[in-house]
């Protein structure tokens, strides 16, 4: 059995959903469940339609609904016979029907809570399942629709809820898998899920990867797929740099670093159930499936490179924390890192001495009380509009003069943190945004420009 995930971009039109049904198709030998995203950008839509309505402007977010809901019934029109759309589309009409009378009560409290955030939210993965589910049958797959609210549960933590992993398995278990063992093709939506108490959560965003891979580790996949629209996990950022090349084999540490530290192909949180049960993950390309995309696995085969990509955050801020008169006394970093939760400000780099304490951090929401606090006993300042730069590969735990081959090139560069993280995978710095592309192409051209292929020889 495997695991097969459409993000927005493999599922956001008529065509596109075409193209995954053909996907699919050829992997029914392997037995697959599919876990779908919402139609792209729909989630945004629907969140935006949420303020609409908690500022009181009712009006302006049902006609955001309208269209919202024409678009969906059109690619559901492109894709169904006609009997099969008037039922779906009474379905389907069902849902929105809710989603207004939803938006109506939002309007009429002006307030959007998290739960009720959720509740929006979640109409985007209810829609694209139904409409891949019907679309799927007509194309002759024995699909069966199930309800992703009925598989995962979390708790309570609306727009970032944790899974109950127990739980989930026992329900995946009881719901999906005995559908598998009769030979037909379950569709549920990713990003979703419902408490304990049957009240609708979502996984943040980015969640349905993690959907999937928490299904995959459920029912003890042999591999997971999540079907995107780039060739795989890639060298660096296309966008900044032309060059950029697929990676064929990753690590599940080097994955988990390069989508924390910018990587956007995948979610931080999918690797981690995958890592649980050594289920190996494939990042493939649904415009272009005959690619082998990028495979992911709990220890990746000897490369012959030193780096295996290069990942870029941008929008940090650097808070520098001094405090002299705490020489030769305990408990400083304690005190800082505490001031840090007491905040919620998370840390992403940091750096040390005895009294003195530079971190970066990707939100400026909390840095004004934060430091505030911080001043009280420290001397405290911040830059924004940093960038951290960080070099990925387990090549870096066995080769000398790492850091120097990597700081020869950047010599005109101005430097302002340096880090390497105890996993002896990662080379990270941070530098100022407006030097990101000249800093990424110059250090793709030094170490990717001659790579034919990441296997050793």
């Amino acid at each position: 059995m495997i695991v097969m995930k459409f993000g927005g971009t493999s599922v956001e039109d008529a065509k596109a959903i075409g193209r995954a049904t053909e996907i699919v198709r050829g992997r029914l030998k392997e037995h697959p469940v599919v876990v779908v995203s919402a139609l792209a950008k729909v989630t945004d839509q629907l969140l935006a339609i949420a303020r609409s309505a908690a500022t009181g402007d009712s009006k302006t977010a049902l006609q955001l609904v309208e269209a919202f809901s024409q678009r969906h019934y059109e690619v559901a029109g492109e894709l169904l016979a006609p009997a099969r759309f008037t039922q779906l589309r009474e379905d389907l009409g069902r849902d929105l029907g809710a989603l207004n009378d939803l938006l109506r009560g939002i309007s009429a409290v002006g307030e959007l809570t998290p739960r009720t955030t959720d509740q929006v939210a979640a109409y985007g993965e209810i829609l694209s399942s139904k409409i891949v589910a019907a679309a799927f049958s007509t194309r002759g797959l024995d699909s069966c629709l199930v309800d992703a609210r009925a598989c995962t549960v979390t708790d309570a933590n609306y727009m970032r809820a944790a899974p109950l992993i127990d739980d989930t398995n026992e329900r995946l278990q009881k719901l999906v898998a005995p559908l598998v063992d009769k030979g037909c093709v379950p569709v549920m939506g990713g990003f979703i899920g419902a408490s304990k108490a049957g009240v609708t959560t979502t996984l943040g965003r980015g969640g349905s990867d993690y959907s999937a891979a928490l299904v995959g580790a459920g029912l003890s996949a042999e591999r997971i797929e999540i079907w995107t629209d780039v060739d795989g996990m890639l060298t660096t950022d296309p966008g900044i740099c032309s060059n950029a090349r697929r990676i064929e084999v990753l690590s599940f540490d080097e994955a988990a670093e390069l989508a924390y530290f910018g990587a956007k192909v995948l979610h931080p949180a999918t690797v981690l159930p995958a890592i649980q049960k050594n289920i190996p993950v494939y990042v493939l390309n649904s415009r272009n499936p005959t690619c082998e995309g990028t495979k992911i696995t709990a220890r990746a085969p000897k490369s012959r490179h030193m780096f295996k990509a290069i990942a870029v955050k941008k929008g940090i801020t650097i808070v520098d924390v001094a405090a002299p008169r705490w020489l030769q006394l305990d408990g400083f970093l304690k005190w800082i890192v505490d001031a840090f939760a007491r905040h919620s400000v998370s840390v992403d780099v940091i750096s040390t001495s005895e009294v003195s304490l530079s971190v970066t951090v990707d939100t400026n929401e909390g840095i004004p009380s934060l430091t505030a606090e911080l001043a009280k006993l420290a001397d405290v300042k911040y830059e924004e509009r940093k960038a951290i730069v960080c070099l990925v590969g387990e090549n870096l735990r066995r080769t000398p003069g790492v850091a120097a081959r990597v700081f020869r090139e950047l010599e005109d560069v101005k430097i302002h943190m340096i880090s390497q993280g105890a996993s002896e995978i990662n080379l990270t710095f941070v530098i100022a945004e407006e030097d990101v592309a000249r800093v990424v192409e110059r250090l793709h051209r030094a170490f990717f420009s001659d790579r034919v292929s990441d296997m050793a020889a």
